[in-house]
């Protein structure tokens, strides 16, 4: 009897695979302290995250296929922006016992909510096959977004307490459990979304180079 292969390789997963091991590359700078290239990883893996569905719709699925699309990114996006971000903060706030314990509380509330968005995700596209227009709670992928700039005001002197990282992941975790629905953004959306990234990665540059000099 052929055996089927393990899992889905088609290009509607290439992203999501992509961001993940991106991802992965970020937590490896950030053991070794690199954190500029810590956070580019973060915000590609975030700009990943933010077309792997669009790509993903571009080709007819099965029914396996779509279910697995819905896992695999959550499991991605639990690496990506939940893994990922605590070990940032942790190791950035002097691996501090208070920091540590945040962390792990921040990828619980990233778990959960993932866990919770795949139930309802499967759900809708059983009952209503049409694209929802709302997430329920602050994304996970917010954090791709706050934290460079958190690590930008640090680098800038504007704060020089880590603990401000440490608050930051609380806040946002908080967020992903509290039920208030936000507005997908459409493609302007995502552009705009792109060109904050892009002014970020802009700062991020010119403050590597100051501190080279």
């Amino acid at each position: 009897m052929k055996l089927k292969k393990i899992g889905y390789y088609d290009y509607t997963v290439i992203l999501t695979y992509l961001g993940m091991l991106l991802a992965c590359c970020g937590i490896f700078q950030v053991m070794d302290q690199q954190y500029w290239t810590a956070l580019f990883c973060l915000m590609a893996a975030g700009v990943c995250d933010m077309f792997d569905g669009t790509v993903a719709k571009t080709k007819q699925r099965d029914a396996d296929e779509k279910r697995f699309g819905i896992q695999i990114d959550s499991l991605s996006d639990l690496i990506s922006f939940g893994v990922f971000p605590a070990v940032f903060v942790y190791q950035i706030s002097g691996r501090r016992t208070i920091a540590g314990l945040m962390a792990a509380l921040y990828i619980l509330a990233g778990l959960i909510r993932l866990a919770y968005f795949n139930v309802l995700e499967e759900r809708r596209q059983r009952e209503q096959p049409e694209q929802k227009s709302c997430f329920l709670g602050v994304p996970i992928t917010t954090i791709a977004i706050l934290l460079p700039v958190v690590y930008l005001l640090y680098d800038y002197h504007v704060f020089r307490n880590t603990a401000f990282f440490t608050l930051i992941l609380f806040l946002t975790g908080v967020g992903f459990l509290t039920p208030v629905e936000i507005k997908k953004p459409d493609i302007f959306g995502k552009i705009a979304l792109i060109i904050v990234g892009v002014i970020e990665a802009v700062f991020m540059l010119l403050f590597m180079g100051w501190d080279a000099v």
